[in-house]
């Protein structure tokens, strides 16, 4: 009895959840993305007209990573068990794949018109 009561008290002293602390790290990531995403709008895309076609997959990544911190801390899907994150992300990766699908489907049906 004392082994199983162990186990859950380790279990549960891994997943903390969200302290000031943990919170404020988040915080702090999330401003420094923003700044850089700020700082390549409003100034290398204008003066830099070489960097303008590289400045949109960087915008994407960059949400994704803010994403990914807001969906993990925010939402706690980062101290859940990973069958949940599975029922989370798997759909979701197949609903941006059907996007990616339709999109060029959509792009093949415009071409046949020209």
């Amino acid at each position: 009895m004392s082994t199983e009561t162990t186990e859950v008290h380790a279990e549960h002293d891994d997943h903390e959840g969200m302290t000031r602390k943990r919170i404020w790290n988040v915080f702090w990531v999330l401003l420094g993305i923003t700044c850089v995403e700020f700082f390549i709008a409003l100034y290398l895309v204008p003066n830099y007209p070489v960097f303008h076609p590289f400045a949109n997959p960087i915008y994407i990544v960059l949400t994704l990573f803010k994403a990914f911190f807001i969906v993990a801390y925010f939402m706690h899907l980062k101290f859940e068990r990973i069958s949940l994150i599975f029922a989370i992300i798997v759909p979701i990766l197949f609903i941006i794949g059907l996007i990616l699908v339709l999109t060029n489907e959509s792009h093949h049906w415009i071409d046949l018109r020209m």
